[in-house]
C-alpha cells in the first residue's frame, strides 16, 4: 500500500494504523507529536484504531521549544 508521509512515499503492509506506522518511522515512543491524516488530525486516543488507506497523505509534527 502506498502513503505519504511528510512528503515522501513509503510503502507499507495493509491494514496498519497509525500507532504502528509511528512504530515502524521509530516515533512511538516520541512526545510531543500530532499526526493529520488527509488535512484532519486524529486525536492521540484514536491512533491505535484509525487504520490507514491507500493513498492517505499523512503529516507528523514534532513540538519544539524555542522562540
Amino acid at each position: 500500500m502506498q502513503i505519504k508521509v511528510n512528503n515522501q512515499e513509503y510503502q507499507v503492509q495493509t491494514k496498519i494504523s497509525i500507532e504502528e506506522l509511528l512504530t515502524q518511522l521509530e516515533k512511538a515512543n516520541t512526545t510531543g507529536i500530532a499526526v493529520a491524516v488527509n488535512d484532519e488530525v486524529i486525536p492521540k486516543n484514536e491512533w491505535d484504531s484509525h487504520f490507514l488507506a491507500e493513498q492517505d497523505d499523512i503529516l507528523i509534527v514534532t513540538a519544539t521549544q524555542g522562540g
